[in-house]
Order: C-alpha cells, then sequence, then structure tokens
C-alpha cells in the first residue's frame, strides 16, 4: 500500500470513528431527554402546577400518575441524569447548548424537589437554582425618585398613588366591551408578528375570559401548534392590557415561543425534552422575558400609542385624545418594575418571622409600585403560589433586549429592525436559557 492511500484510510478511519463517537453522544444524551421527560412528568403528580404544558406520548403521563413514584426517587433519578452528562460536549452549538439546558433543567427540577419537600432557600439562592438568575436589587429611596418623576405627569392634590388610580380610572376597559378589544389586539400582534417571522403552518389560538386567578393572563399551550389564551376579568382591565397581554400570551409571545420550540426541536430535530415544560425551571425565564420582550417588538412606542388611539380607544369607548399622555405614564411606570422583585423578596423572607406581614407588601405594591389597590390582594396571592417567579417577567425581558441588541450591526432603521427580528426569532426556536443571554 503506497503513503498516500495509507494516508487516506487513515483518514477515512479517523472520520468514521469520529461520526461513531458523535452518534454515541447523540444516544447518550437522547437518553438522558428522554428520562429528564418522564422524570417531569413524575414530580408534576406531586404538584399540579409543575407541568405547563406536556404534548407528547399520552402514556407517558398516564404512566406517571399511575406510578406516583415518591419524590426522593426521582430526586434519586434526577441526580442519575445530571451525572451521566457530565463531561459531555457537543458537536454544534446547538447540541451544546441543548446538553447545557438539560443540565440546567435537571438541577432546577432537584432544587424543586427539594422545596416541595420542606426545604427553604433565600430569595436570590432560590431563583438562581430554578431560574438560572439573580435579579438586581434596590430600597425604597431608588423607587421614590422615580415616583418624584410620575409625581411631575400626574400634579393635583392628595397622595400620588390615588391621583395615579384616579387618571387611570378613565382607561378601563368596559366588560362589554372586553371582546372586540382584545379580539383586535390580539389580531394586530399576530399580523405584525408574521410580517417579520415565518409562522408554523395551522397555528391557532382560543380565547377565553376567567375569573378566581392570581393571574392577569395565561396561555395553554396544547401542541400542534395550537394554545388555549385566558383572560383574567375579575379586576378592571386598563386599555394597554390588550396590547400587552395580546403579544404577551399570543404574538410573538408565548404562543409563538411555544410553537417554535415544537416545530424546530420536537418535530425536526427530536429533541423529546421540548414536549413538556415544567413552570419552574430556566425555561421559564426566557419564556416569560421574549414574551415581555416581544410587545415592543411588535409595537415600538410610536407605532403603540398610534394604534392604541387610532384603534383599541374608539373600540372600547374611551377618549382617544388622552392616549399619549396615558402612553407617558406607562413608560414611567415600567421603571418601578424591579419593585415588584423587592417587595416579593421582602415579604417571602420576612412572613415566617413577622418582619415582613401581608399588610406591608400591599402597602409597597400600594405606595411604591403604583398598582391599582384593587389588584395588590392578587398581587400578594401570586407571590405565595408562584414565589421568585416574579423575576422572569422583568429581569427576563432585560436580558432577552439586551442579547437580541447584540446582534443589531445596521444602523439603517429598517435593516436594523429586519436585523432585530431575526435574532429574536432565534431565540424563540433555540434551548438557550438565561445564562446563555449574558
Amino acid at each position: 500500500m503506497s503513503k498516500r492511500v495509507a494516508g487516506l484510510a487513515k483518514g477515512l478511519a479517523t472520520v468514521l470513528a469520529a461520526g461513531m463517537m458523535t452518534s454515541a453522544l447523540a444516544a447518550s444524551v437522547q437518553d438522558v431527554a428522554e428520562r429528564y421527560r418522564q422524570l417531569v412528568l413524575a414530580v408534576g403528580v406531586h404538584d399540579a402546577s409543575y407541568v405547563d404544558a406536556y404534548y407528547g406520548p399520552p402514556a407517558l403521563q398516564q404512566q406517571a400518575e399511575k406510578a406516583r413514584r415518591p419524590l426522593a426517587a426521582i430526586r434519586q433519578d434526577a441526580v442519575r441524569a445530571t451525572a451521566d452528562l457530565q463531561g459531555k460536549r457537543g458537536a454544534s452549538e446547538d447540541d451544546e447548548l441543548r446538553i447545557v439546558f438539560l443540565r440546567k433543567q435537571l438541577a432546577a427540577m432537584v432544587a424543586k424537589i427539594d422545596m416541595l419537600g420542606g426545604k427553604t432557600f433565600a430569595f436570590d439562592e432560590e431563583t438562581a437554582l430554578l431560574y438560572d438568575a439573580v435579579t438586581p436589587h434596590h430600597d425604597r429611596a431608588y423607587y421614590e425618585a422615580l415616583l418624584a418623576k410620575i409625581d411631575q405627569l400626574v400634579p393635583g392634590d392628595g397622595p400620588l398613588p390615588q391621583r395615579v388610580q384616579a387618571f387611570r380610572a378613565q382607561f378601563v376597559i368596559p366588560k362589554d366591551r372586553l371582546k372586540p378589544v382584545f379580539d383586535a389586539a390580539i389580531a394586530a400582534c399576530r399580523a405584525r408578528t408574521a410580517k417579520e417571522m415565518a409562522l408554523p403552518a395551522k397555528e391557532s389560538f382560543q380565547l377565553e375570559f376567567v375569573t378566581g386567578k392570581p393571574w392577569s393572563g395565561y396561555n395553554w399551550y396544547k401542541g400542534d401548534a395550537h394554545s388555549l389564551i385566558q383572560i383574567n376579568t375579575e379586576f378592571p382591565i386598563y386599555i394597554e392590557r390588550a396590547v400587552d397581554l395580546g403579544c404577551h400570551e399570543g404574538y410573538p409571545g408565548h404562543h409563538v415561543y411555544n410553537a417554535l420550540l415544537e416545530q424546530h426541536l420536537v418535530n425536526e430535530k427530536k429533541w423529546v425534552e421540548f414536549s413538556v415544560y415544567p413552570l419552574y425551571s430556566p425555561m421559564s425565564l426566557v419564556a416569560e422575558g421574549s414574551a415581555n420582550y416581544g410587545i415592543e417588538m411588535a409595537f415600538p412606542d410610536e407605532e403603540r400609542v398610534a394604534f392604541e388611539r387610532d384603534v383599541l380607544y374608539p373600540l372600547a369607548g374611551l377618549d382617544p385624545q388622552l392616549a399619549g399622555r396615558y402612553a407617558a405614564l406607562q413608560k414611567l411606570l415600567a421603571q418601578l418594575s424591579y419593585a415588584d422583585n423587592d417587595n416579593a423578596m421582602q415579604f417571602l423572607e420576612g412572613r415566617a418571622s413577622g418582619r415582613y406581614t401581608r399588610e406591608q407588601a400591599i402597602e409597597w405594591l400600594v405606595n411604591v409600585a403604583l398598582y391599582p389597590p384593587e389588584k395588590a390582594s392578587q398581587r400578594v396571592q401570586f407571590y405565595e403560589s408562584l414565589r421568585g417567579y416574579v423575576i422572569n417577567y422583568n429581569l427576563g425581558k432585560d436580558l432577552v433586549k439586551a442579547w437580541v441588541e447584540r446582534h443589531v450591526t445596521a444602523t439603517d432603521p429598517k435593516a436594523a429592525r429586519a436585523q432585530r427580528w431575526a435574532a429574536f426569532r432565534q431565540l424563540l426556536s433555540s434551548p438557550r436559557l438565561a445564562s446563555g443571554l449574558r
């Protein structure tokens, strides 16, 4: 055999060996992914809110319910699955992200199992374990400086919270006009999203109005690119919430995120782990963050004001001339967003000792976060139910926005917008988590 032929043979053998190793690695990761899926379903038997969405084989869920495995056994298997990923590296960026995704999701599962068993964590420790992120914190003085700016926008007599509420009362959607307003808002959210990115074929949603929930809106993803979107009408719904919830729960928010994950990762790549979504996991920071950032993606400031003024205000029977001033107030109120995280931390860490009571949490929401008084108690109920989940909305949005903006290099506004949407769609179709956004 000549040296050239021998060299070619050696090279071919190396390529074949590498292919076999890559195939073996893929099979090993796929095995962990399948075990992870079944473990999520097993935890869901112990906590009804844990599995937010599942559209894999129904038999697996039925099997989990029938077996009702002890939490200790589930935890042990989650630790084993994590160990089986030790030292593994992906052959591509997506493969590497997949391995990181499984590690972090499994770590969050172990932490949640510990919490279900009675273990408590400090607020920041809990969010680091469950959501792969820790929120920045501010004291009351920080928010009072922001309140001073709002005070200038809403002049008059009496305390600021009451003045803000009196002003906002002009923007409540009458209950008999909720459906046409939300129908128009969601249709516009969808049209604007579809103009910028290809949506899965035959995607669809059903809209319902409900009461008695600790949240304002919810997307229940059913699989096959279909969602049930619920809007809570128990308390007054202000006009800005139509676009907020239409984008957040629908387009380009939760509905699109789940549909793209299903299309690209489950159907095309056969990554079974994405057919189940555990709520208390790092997935949620990207899900909530992208849903909130999706609002301004679909409706940049001036375009949103024009749409609400010209379309939604008339449908709701509100005065369109007030749209600009109300939008300015909303922009300032958004700067108080992290007050929600700080209040949740103080309440959850202080209530057991009595250092921070429910009444104090409500006072903070009304006087610092400028929450509508009628919704303050509902928000505390959200803290009690979902705990550190609150950070996923604002911190998640900030992390997603920063990641998307890093992909924008064009100076021309039209080209920059196209790059922004391309990066956003890439994120919605990927296994990237919070630590991968920094």
